[in-house]
């Protein structure tokens, strides 16, 4: 019998094989955020312009786009949610890396509006559907192999490193998208140099192959499954209603997180150009910011919430959003703000947003049993972003053009906070001190 199926806390070889696994599918798909995001201008002239449409008009249909594949992610995490609870994470995992990896290269070789016409928005969007399933499956997974395999009392720990393999993707696409701008004439990059970003995925998912191909499955699975071969019963799985609940409560604590991650983190770049007039090149050094200060605070937050428990970090950082928004907003707005303040002010904003993310994935997978905890906490994480990040972007942009009021983001973030910290106050004390459930 394997080390795994025998023991209930794994070696430390495995777990950091697991940490390293399942990091880096989520930084592949943060990566694709993040450079989506930043392109999204130049997406929009590619794919959506047409004769007498405004950048408002484009850049709308652009996050159409994006919001639809948000929506399929909960479509993904049902999917794939269920067959990793019941053949295992490991295979689900590397099916779910595949289709994520050849969605993301497909965005490279796509023909463009001025070539194909309609068809090129349609099949950007079918190619986004892709991705929001993959991304639905990644989620669950990943955060069920990182917890699943955290040594005792580390759960926090090492399910921030989901969030901060996000935000080392967003940083990275952010990054490359910075480094080709400042590289490559604006015809060039108009004309050809999007597409390099998305190229890279392949590369980078080989990789990311390699590194699953050699996983373990998690102890938790191995227990499930041969207590349910040596049973006379299979094992009494939650009810549907149970499950539902859970994930409710659990979209409920987490909709302030998504609200405000892609607010800040995501949406900033298309923000600071079209509403604020912000040259390209300085909406994507405050985007890098914004991500530097998310990645900064994400596992100090996980370590703390070992420490003192998850419900004290995520509110603190869920009330600071809904105090600081508008103040951070306005210094953006400023024409006066020196260069030293706004890039403060996005690196404070998303430094609050990674207090909630840094507990935020072991907070989840504390909320389930292992029979149904690939699929409850991926479908409460996707439906939570189709709904607050996915459409973020899209009732950002409308909401301006349409009231011309430059606050709407904070009060967007603001609303969802709120919400949250009712939901968040709910959390046992102890959850961070008690075995996963089985």
């Amino acid at each position: 019998m394997s080390t795994i199926a025998t023991t209930r806390q794994p070696l430390a070889k495995q777990s950091r094989r697991a940490l390293v696994a399942g990091s880096v599918g989520n930084f592949i798909e943060w990566y694709e955020f993040g450079i989506y995001g930043a392109f999204a201008t130049i997406i929009s002239a590619n794919f959506f312009t047409t004769t007498g449409a405004s950048d408002f008009e484009a850049l709308i249909k652009t996050y159409a786009s994006f919001a639809i594949a948000f929506f399929f992610r909960p479509v993904g995490a049902a999917i794939f949610g269920r067959i990793g609870d019941r053949i295992g994470r490991r295979p689900t995992l590397i099916i779910v890396l595949l289709l994520m990896t050849g969605a993301t290269t497909l965005i490279g070789v796509l023909p463009t509006y001025a070539t194909a016409g309609v068809i090129a928005p349609v099949l950007l969007t079918l190619v986004r559907i892709l991705q929001g399933l993959s991304a639905g499956g990644e989620f669950g997974g990943a955060v069920s192999l990182m917890t699943e395999f955290a040594p005792k009392g580390k759960r926090g720990f090492f399910g921030s490193w989901q969030s901060f393999t996000v935000a080392l993707g967003l940083l990275a696409g952010a990054g490359v998208a910075a480094l080709l701008s400042s590289s490559m004439s604006a015809a060039d990059l108009a004309a050809w140099g999007w597409r390099v970003p998305f190229l890279l995925a392949l590369p980078l998912g080989l990789v990311a192959l390699y590194l699953r191909l050699k996983l373990e499955e998690t102890p938790n699975f191995v227990r499930a499954a041969e207590h349910t071969e040596a049973a006379a019963a299979p094992v009494v799985r939650p009810s549907a209603m149970e499950t539902t609940k859970a994930i409710l409560l659990g979209i409920g604590r987490l909709m302030g997180w998504s609200a405000a991650g892609y607010t800040f983190l995501v949406v900033l770049p298309s923000y600071l150009q079209i509403s604020l007039h912000a040259t390209f090149q300085a909406a994507l050094i405050a985007t890098v910011m914004a991500n530097a200060g998310f990645a900064a605070s994400i596992i100090p937050a996980g370590i703390l919430s070992d420490r003192w428990g998850r419900r004290p970090v995520m509110l603190t950082g869920t009330v600071l959003i809904i105090l600081l928004a508008l103040p951070l907003l306005w210094i953006l707005q400023n024409p006066a703000s020196s260069t030293l303040a706004t890039s403060a002010a996005v690196f404070a904003a998303g430094a609050v947003v990674g207090m909630i993310a840094g507990p935020g994935p072991a907070m989840l997978s504390e909320m389930f049993p292992t029979t149904v905890r690939y699929t409850g906490l991926g479908l409460a994480y996707s439906l939570s972003n189709a709904v607050f990040s996915g459409s973020a972007g899209l009732i950002i942009t409308a909401l301006i053009a349409s009231t011309g009021n430059k606050d709407i983001p904070a009060y967007y973030v603001m609303a969802a906070c709120f919400v949250s910290v009712f939901a968040l106050a709910t959390l046992r004390g102890s959850a961070h001190k008690q075995e996963l459930k089985d």
